[in-house]
């Protein structure tokens, strides 16, 4: 088990997540924390790590806070945050609160029978954390998410023979629920060799996002023609291999201006944005707000708290997961 440390200690900024095993690219842990009166609305630090993230929450009131929107999860509840997706938690009131978190390299588990829905997992231009809206609508759906990572969680805990299979066939249910789910169709599939192909200049551009892209550089990469590259790309992107570099420099300045004391400048410069002009324009468009604002309210956590269970799905402002030292 994994005792979460208070609100006072230091950011956890980017967390390096430790597989239990690298096979099976996850970590599942209980956090148990008991907050007094001083305490208890205290957030822990904005985080975010590479993998996707599920809560679940078992004893207690948990406030979760994201970008975009700000909710409390009571018992049985179950909250699920994108890769690299800013995120904190607090308590909702003293007293005792458990949860489990599951934190998950998700693209590691698709086989070839499943290729087609990695498109949707992987994110191109929206957080994984907008399927929230399937346990509000979904509360069986939502239930059977929670029983599946509380299995997960007693075979990573008990590790008996076989546990692996276990575990693989939880996250393969996992998936399934939130591909079968999703009414909104928020996962559209793709072709999985057209995925597959671009993804060097998926690397390629996460990789470089601090720095100018130029699409001959990409095009060079890939041995793709110009014109060819670039319908490629819109068709099985969505969108114009422009619009994907400004949505994840967006994304990463937005994670810059909370976790790191760089000022407005200095963010613009490490997202690949040295225009400030530019990048106003840009992060209002993406936040319909200033740098600076975006900041103020995320630090303000200001926002009308919306009851997970209550069937509501309106965003009011956002969320995570608390430190996770070893007892």
């Amino acid at each position: 088990m994994t005792t979460a440390h208070g609100p006072q200690d230091d950011p956890v900024q980017e967390e390096i997540v430790v597989y239990q095993n690298p096979l099976l690219f996850l970590k599942v842990w209980e956090v148990r924390y008991r907050a007094t009166d001083g305490g208890a609305r205290d957030y822990w630090p904005w985080h975010y790590h590479k993998e996707v993230e599920f809560l679940v929450v078992t004893e207690g009131r948990l406030v979760v806070q994201t970008k975009d929107e700000r909710f409390e999860l009571q018992p049985g509840d179950v909250a699920l945050f994108g890769s690299s997706q800013l995120h904190r938690v607090r308590h909702a009131a003293p007293g005792t609160l458990a949860f489990l978190v599951l934190q998950i390299d998700l693209l590691q588990h698709f086989d070839p029978g499943s290729l087609p829905y990695l498109h949707g997992f992987a994110e191109p231009t929206r957080p994984l954390a907008e399927l929230n809206y399937i346990w509000r609508e979904q509360p069986d759906v939502r239930r059977e998410a929670a029983a599946l990572i509380a299995e997960l969680y007693r075979e990573s805990q008990d590790r008996q023979r076989g546990y692996e299979l276990a575990v693989a066939a939880a996250v393969k249910r996992l998936l399934w629920l939130l591909v079968r789910h999703d009414s909104r169709r928020l996962l559209q599939a793709a072709e999985a060799d057209d995925v597959r192909r671009l993804r060097p200049a998926l690397d390629y551009i996460e990789t470089r996002l601090h720095e100018r892209i130029a699409v001959d550089d990409v095009c060079r990469l890939m041995n793709f023609s110009y014109h060819y590259f670039i319908r490629f790309f819109r068709a099985t992107m969505g969108m114009s291999l422009l619009e994907f570099v400004n949505y994840n420099r967006i994304r990463k300045a937005e994670r810059l201006l909370l976790t790191r004391d760089l000022s407005i400048a200095e963010v613009a410069a490490q997202v690949g944005i040295p225009s400030m002009a530019q990048f106003y324009k840009l992060f209002g468009r993406f936040n319909d707000c200033s740098p600076k604002a975006f900041k103020q309210r995320m630090g303000a956590g200001a926002g009308t708290v919306i009851r997970s269970g209550s069937g509501a799905d309106q965003p009011s402002r956002p969320h995570p997961p608390g430190p996770n030292q070893e007892a």
